[in-house]
Parts: structure tokens; C-alpha cells; sequence
């Protein structure tokens, strides 16, 4: 193991490039198991990945192993980023799961659930939510 404490495997995976196929395939797997954790509607996801067609949409989650716009992958990562930061501010499963579908005293919420403010529709809305979790989180 060279100074860096990687095996010479581990370095040579970390140099591998992905094919935009592989990184949309990997990013609308992760995605769909979310929605499928916080149990959103076919039109939620649709909202949430930038309103794809409904047909494109049913291909995604037939063959995943697609490129993705720039746009489907942002949106993409800031929900990852959501999950992420959620699993991280609050231990118990169940609540993190419930936490997008609660209702919500933040200035940013107005007392409704942070799901309605993410299905504005807006890339914005997405990167405001994850924010405010980072900013929770003392990542800023």
C-alpha cells in the first residue's frame, strides 16, 4: 500500500471512469429506492426528477442504465443529499422516513411538510431543503 493507505486495487478502482450510462443507472437506482422508502407518488417522482415524460419515466424504471440531462442529475443528487442528511440528523429510521411527509415549524415549511416545498418544482426548492439539513447538519 503506498502513503495514500490504499491497496493498489482500491487505487485503480478509484481511477475508473464511468460511462454517463453507469452514473445515470446508479443515480436513478438510488433515487427510485428513495421514493420507494418515502413511499411518493409516481407523479411526486415525476416532479422531483424535472416532469420527464411519463413514458420516459417507465423506461428509466425499466432499463435505469440511461444518461441522464445535467438537470435530472442535480436534482438527483440533491435528493441524495436530502436522504443522506437526514439518516445522519435523525438516528431513528422511521422518523427520518416520516420527516418530508411532517408537518414543519421551519420559516422556510410555514408549518407544512418539507415534501410541498420540494414539489414546487423548482431546482432551487431542492438545494433550499438540503441546505437547511447541511446547515443543521454543521456542515456550512
Amino acid at each position: 500500500m503506498p502513503g495514500n493507505g490504499l491497496s493498489a486495487r482500491e487505487q485503480k478502482a478509484s481511477r475508473r471512469t464511468y460511462t454517463p450510462r453507469e452514473m445515470g443507472e446508479a443515480a436513478l437506482r438510488g433515487f427510485f429506492g428513495i421514493a420507494e422508502a418515502w413511499c411518493l407518488s409516481t407523479d411526486d417522482q415525476l416532479v422531483l426528477l424535472g416532469k420527464p415524460s411519463r413514458s420516459g419515466f417507465f423506461a428509466w424504471k425499466k432499463a435505469p442504465a440511461v444518461a441522464l440531462s445535467a438537470d435530472t442529475q442535480e436534482r438527483i443528487s440533491y435528493v441524495l443529499g436530502i436522504w443522506k442528511a437526514l439518516r445522519i440528523l435523525i438516528p431513528d429510521e422511521q422518523q427520518a422516513l416520516a420527516w418530508i411527509k411532517k408537518a414543519n415549524l421551519h420559516p422556510m415549511f410555514g408549518g407544512k411538510p418539507p415534501l410541498d416545498r420540494m414539489l414546487q418544482g423548482r431546482i432551487l426548492d431542492l438545494a433550499d431543503v438540503r441546505r437547511m439539513l447541511d446547515a443543521r447538519r454543521g456542515v456550512w
